[in-house]
């Protein structure tokens, strides 16, 4: 037999083997994708890390939509947000810290763990040059190998005690950064021949100042760009136990891995297209909109676009209008409503302020037909305006989903730290029934 032909038999034998019908699951008892009948998520675990809010429960078991919150160690997204804006300064280093430990700094503890956080920034050369062989088209693949390589660099990489812990979170979230830029530098030179830029990272400025820097170079961003890329940090840094990739990590953890193994898990989640990868799909999206509406103010023009794309008519005719929609908020995302806050002011600035009037069209249309059809309300997500938020920034679709890992690299270790330090805690183990309704007979191989 040939092995392509051998190929095609498996792959004939999955689709009749595989498949597990809806009416099974429901029958059963089974809530897919850990979600119940009501949209609401299965109660997997507890956490004091953070909580995402969109709907109340009623007193008939019912769900009432509600605002968005998303809470982190109980204090709102906005309050944390608009406090630090109000003080005109840069603020996911206190969120990391905040997140981390449960509490806000000090000025003194703020200070302390920047600096903390800027001296373990730099890669060793061990490291450089590790990233440096890592060749691929995909920087989250690139990103979870030289995760795992610092497993080789850590002299007590299997402890996992509450300091050694503390000491891997802040080691990843300050080593993420050079790693992601690095590796996008390397496949730049690569894929496109361009040159080849190993900025050191900067000891007295900001993560988000750092990345763009080692990204770009020293005079290619604005304290706009810093500021809005800050805030993007922040609000992509943790989104409670429940959402896919935090899930994964605390799985993972559930089993006393290292740090290094579960993270990469979490890596390994968030690369997918469904959960990280959102925002690249808005892009793509918006593009061919520009493409097929010729006026970018016509809200009939955007209608008809809309409408075809639910009808899976254009695009990747998935019948799906990326960046609307969420598995918890339902009236609003407390997240997209900020970062729109900040767009403005880039858009203005890198003079795109049409192309952000054409998205908040898109936005009210498709809420409205969304409703139209459906027969509920929805809401857009983080997702719909950060890929504008990051090109407009400059930077390139390949560091989009690194970026998102950038920032939830902080929720992933705390939730990891919480896993591990459980006085109650078990191995995270579900259970699967097997349905088969067949049985089979074991078949000598000269008989088969």
């Amino acid at each position: 037999m040939k092995q392509e032909e051998l190929i095609r038999k498996l792959s004939d034998s999955i689709c009749v083997t595989t498949d597990i019908s809806k009416d099974i699951f429901t029958r059963m008892g089974v809530k897919r994708g850990l979600r119940n009948e009501d949209h609401s998520g299965v109660l997997a675990g507890l956490t004091r890390v953070g909580d995402v809010v969109g709907y109340e429960r009623q007193p008939d078991g019912s769900l009432k939509p509600i605002p968005g919150k998303l809470y982190y160690r109980g204090i709102d997204v906005e309050d944390l947000v608009h406090g630090v804006q109000k003080e005109n300064r840069l603020g996911f280093e206190e969120t990391a810290f905040l997140v981390l430990s449960g509490s806000l700094p000090t000025k003194d503890e703020l200070e302390t763990f920047r600096r903390l956080l800027m001296n373990t920034m730099p890669l060793d050369h061990r490291s450089t040059m590790s990233i440096l062989s890592l060749k691929g088209k995909n920087i989250m693949n690139i990103l979870a190998r030289s995760v795992l390589d610092l497993y080789n660099f850590d002299e007590t990489p299997d402890d996992i005690s509450r300091d050694n812990l503390i000491r891997q979170s802040i080691n990843l979230i300050a080593k993420f950064p050079p790693i992601i830029a690095y590796a996008y530098q390397v496949l730049r030179h690569d894929q496109f021949g361009r040159s080849l830029h190993i900025r050191h990272p900067y000891e007295d400025r900001s993560v988000a100042e750092n990345f763009l820097f080692m990204m770009k170079g020293r005079d290619d961003y604005t304290e706009l760009d810093i500021k809005i890329l800050d805030l993007a940090l922040i609000l992509h840094a943790e989104h409670g136990g429940g959402n896919n990739s935090t899930f994964s990590v605390r799985v993972t953890s559930s089993t006393e891995t290292d740090t290094y193994s579960a993270i990469s898990s979490g890596i390994g989640s968030l690369k997918g297209p469904l959960h990280g990868g959102a925002n690249i799909e808005v892009k793509h999206m918006l593009e061919d909109l520009k493409k097929n509406v010729r006026d970018w103010k016509s809200v009939k023009q955007v209608d008809e676009y809309l409408l075809k794309l639910m009808n899976k008519e254009v695009y990747d005719k998935k019948g799906l209008i990326y960046g609307i929609g969420h598995a918890v908020y339902t009236v609003s995302d407390p997240r997209a409503g900020l970062l729109k806050e900040m767009a403005r002011d880039l858009a203005k600035e890198k003079n795109r302020e049409d192309e952000l009037a054409l998205m908040e069209l898109v936005e009210e249309r498709a809420l409205k037909i969304f409703k139209e059809r459906k027969g509920k309300p929805t809401c857009i997500n983080v997702d719909f305006y950060s890929g504008f938020v990051y090109n407009a920034l400059g930077l390139p679709e390949e560091v989009f989903t690194p970026l998102f890992a950038m920032a939830r690299i902080v929720g992933w270790t705390a939730h990891r730290i919480e896993e591990m330090n459980f006085t109650s805690k078990r191995i995270i183990r579900p259970a699967y029934k097997n349905v088969r309704e067949d049985s089979q007979m074991f078949v000598p191989l000269d008989k088969r």
